[in-house]
């Protein structure tokens, strides 16, 4: 909230004060950027190590039943109120991390972020404009810097928000999502969309970030590590500025706190740890409803990530 606050007041008086120098590389790639409505220290972003769309988003998307795909792999599943459920494969969000894509008449990005396990889907519409967006190869805090081909703005991917450019400010809103195995997606679902496979010689079904997941440190992070003695790469359950324990969790678990009910929905592959992703070592699926059923916008991400970004937010250790 504070944040929020801050931002409409920031984006109201027209002030974006930068506290530190624009890179002129930055200025000389991105010449449609506005780097002078900046809310975040340029400091804090690097280079991915990849250029603009070195890593392609996707652009309308097909679906399949899924065949060919194995059952304990993850998906992004999104199930829209009034359309069929649709599931987006780790296995190709992993080389892609943004789909642009389109259910009934709501135009989405589903975007995945490896190096923070962030699964997040947005609506792209923005002041009755639909934005498309793209990878900028940048990160911050060791997570997805995203751009909208309109104003060639950046979006920091785990908060759907605007961190510079002429949308500074801007937020998008999250549509609800989860990440679970596929075999749970087929079996609930009568009419299966699946994602189909991209066309482009990628590694579909093969993890490039082998062990991630169980590193002593995250890659390209300089902050510093979460409280309670919690790994950096343990995973907890966000839902706006409160975290759960991952480890809080095992089969038939289901807390009520914080007026939200948070329910093991079964095990998946972790899609950061061998290098098929289908070897990989089970984790749980969460999901997370209110106290009338309805699903709530939550993701899994890494500790890390979630201190970074809510370096105030509450830890739910159930202590």
């Amino acid at each position: 909230m504070r944040r929020r606050l801050f931002l409409t007041a920031m984006t109201a008086f027209g002030a974006f004060p930068v506290r530190g120098e624009v890179p002129s590389r930055w200025q000389a790639a991105w010449p449609r950027t506005n780097f002078d409505r900046m809310l975040v220290d340029p400091a804090e972003i690097r280079s991915g190590g990849v250029p603009k769309d070195g890593i392609p988003a996707l652009d309308g998307v097909s679906f399949g039943s899924g065949q060919g795909i194995p059952g304990q792999e993850p998906v992004v599943t999104v199930a829209l109120d009034g359309a069929a459920a649709r599931a987006y494969p780790v296995r190709y969000l992993m080389w892609h991390e943004i789909a642009n894509d389109r259910i009934e008449d709501v135009p989405v990005a589903v975007t995945y972020c490896p190096l923070c396990n962030s699964a997040l889907v947005f609506d792209r519409r923005v002041d009755g404009r639909t934005l498309s967006f793209g990878v900028t190869g940048m990160l911050r805090h060791s997570d997805l810097i995203m751009y909208d081909r309109e104003t060639e703005s950046w979006w920091q991917q785990i908060e759907g928000r605007a961190i510079l450019g002429a949308l500074a400010g801007t937020e998008l809103r999250q549509v609800v999502s989860w990440m679970e195995p596929l075999a749970a997606f087929l079996a609930r679902t009568s009419d299966a969309m699946v994602m189909d496979e991209p066309r482009g010689a990628r590694g579909y079904g093969r993890n490039p970030y082998r062990g991630y997941d169980t590193s002593a440190r995250p890659f390209l992070y300089d902050g510093s590590a979460p409280p309670h003695g919690i790994e950096p790469l343990a995973r907890v359950v966000k839902v706006g500025d409160r975290a759960w324990p991952l480890s809080r969790f095992d089969e038939g678990t289901e807390l009520r706190e914080a007026g939200l009910r948070l329910v093991w929905a079964g095990r998946m592959a972790s899609a950061l740890d061998a290098g098929l992703i289908a070897d990989g070592r089970e984790v749980a699926a969460i999901r997370v409803f209110d106290e009338a059923g309805r699903d709530v916008p939550h993701e899994v991400v890494f500790a890390f990530a979630f201190h970074a970004f809510e370096p105030e937010g509450v830890w739910m250790l159930g202590r």
